[in-house]
């Protein structure tokens, strides 16, 4: 049996590839969109892809489960499971609909869903038996289910899907399925899950990518209330302290259960003259995102341009200042080169990013501005209409700067009805070290607000003599007036 990970370090995501070396057979479970790394496993293996899975109707990313399928002509299958308000849509009609003990057979190998509700009605697992060696299973993907050393969040739908208060009854229905599920596996079996630490799908996820379920029974904050059977306190402390939410987890519930578009062959991108870029950015035709660190940017950039710094993690900034339910404009990048162009599209199609349609390698010929600095020394001394902190609320309530409110960067430009209005004055924002806080302030200047940033924010202010932060729970920034 082969069975590997792939590991997105943008999103914290785990996709599995598993293949039957007998046949040359093989299912890809929680793929993402841009498939270059599936297609050369299966070439390098000589091996076919013939299925292709899901956990779960994901929040974090776009499932690339249909993109796969239409490549390669493997077979959907997804969960049945969850009741008729987590069926999949009509984008999966091809798609087999499994429920609890439904069983893929790859030559020697068993793929077994198994029901597991909490972080999602739907929710599945999938036990992985390689026939040639037992007739047990040895390893549970686990998905969104249980992490290394933590649980998927129960509150997701609460928080991005519009749900009221589902948030108990899917720690409920977690305390069973670990109960009833989980726990009733021999030690031995290996946990696979889908995410890793930096993952907002849930509050401690370990940075080992696997455990045993021994390990988890015996060593796992949530093995003490199992024991007990205490259902109570595990739910209090599950929901206890959970990190904000990105706004965007909204847009991939919707798309991921109706189905996801298939993006097919990307088309080849425009490289930008300088003279080009300033004609459509005259006549407001593109959007230009700015690539490099906010130390750079802070030197000059191009107006109205968007902070998505770097590669590494494209997706998860792309998706805090570009909503294409809003926006159609299409984007043109900063890049060293073609081939880092490609690969910062490859992540934001990750997030239902399509837009990308070009790029430039330099800045020369073109029109910068400076963005408007503070220093911590300043701050005092600076009319402000707002003091904004865009860090996660459990941030805020460790420390925070007198006078500041919350709201975090990745819901921003979700929720600008929480921000003064546009002409009440400067919103100076900041965030832990400058990075988050050059991303979230680009997103308002481009919508039009007055924005200084805090340099070297929360701790270049901590580091000034005399500056004491305030340590209490989040609250949220001011009505609009």
């Amino acid at each position: 049996m082969l069975l590997e990970r792939i590991y997105d370090e943008d999103l914290a995501q785990a996709s599995y590839f598993i293949g039957c070396q007998a046949k040359g057979e093989a299912i890809v479970v929680d793929p993402r969109r841009d498939l270059d790394v599936y297609l050369d496993i299966a070439e390098k293996n000589g091996m076919t892809i013939i299925g292709v899975t899901e956990t779960h109707i994901h929040a974090d990313y776009l499932s690339g489960t249909r993109e796969l399928a239409a490549h390669t002509g493997a077979e959907m299958y997804v969960s049945d499971e969850g009741g008729p308000d987590w069926t999949y849509g009509d984008g999966f009609d091809d798609a087999v609909r499994m429920q609890h003990g439904h069983q893929i057979t790859l030559g020697n190998i068993t793929v077994e869903a198994q029901h597991t509700p909490g972080h999602t009605p739907e929710h599945l697992s999938f036990l992985i038996t390689d026939g040639a060696q037992s007739s047990e299973p040895g390893f549970v993907l686990t998905g969104d289910f249980v992490f290394v050393g933590d649980l998927g969040r129960p509150d997701l739908l609460d928080e991005a899907a519009g749900g009221v208060d589902t948030r108990f009854e899917g720690a409920k229905q977690l305390f069973a399925s670990l109960r009833d599920r989980f726990l009733t596996l021999p030690d031995y079996v290996q946990v696979l899950p889908a995410h890793g630490a930096g993952s907002a799908c849930g509050k401690a996820l370990g940075s080992v990518p696997s455990s045993t379920v021994g390990y988890e029974r015996n060593f796992s904050w949530w093995s003490r209330y199992l024991k007990n059977n205490d259902e109570q306190g595990f739910i209090a402390e599950l929901l206890e302290g959970q990190p904000d939410a990105h706004a965007y987890f909204g847009r991939m519930k919707i798309e991921n259960r109706e189905g996801p578009a298939v993006i097919g062959e990307a088309p080849e991108l425009t490289e930008y003259t300088a003279e080009d870029l300033t004609a459509a950015l005259a006549d407001d035709s593109v959007i230009f995102v700015d690539t490099r660190h906010n130390t750079e940017v802070h030197t000059g950039t191009v107006p109205r341009s968007l902070n998505i710094p770097g590669v590494e993690k494209a997706a998860s900034y792309g998706a805090w200042v570009y909503n294409p339910e809003t926006e159609s404009r299409p984007l043109v990048l900063l890049a060293d080169s073609r081939e880092e162009a490609e690969e910062l599209r490859d992540h934001l199609v990750r997030v239902g990013i399509d837009s990308v349609r070009g790029f430039v390698t330099s800045l020369d010929g073109l029109e910068l501005v400076e963005p408007q600095i503070v220093l911590p020394k300043d701050l005092d001394s600076v009319d402000r209409a707002l003091l904004l902190d865009v860090r996660n609320k459990t941030e805020y309530a460790d420390g925070h700067l007198p006078g500041a409110a919350q709201l975090s960067g990745g819901r921003v430009l979700w929720n600008l009805g929480e921000l003064p209005a546009k002409d009440a004055g400067t919103i100076i924002t900041y965030c832990q070290s400058g990075v988050r806080n050059s991303v979230a302030a680009s997103a308002l200047r481009r919508e039009g607000y007055d924005v200084a940033e805090l340099k070297g924010s929360y701790l270049a202010w901590i580091a000034e003599p005399g500056n004491e932060p305030v340590v209490s729970e989040p609250v949220s920034a001011p009505a609009a007036v």
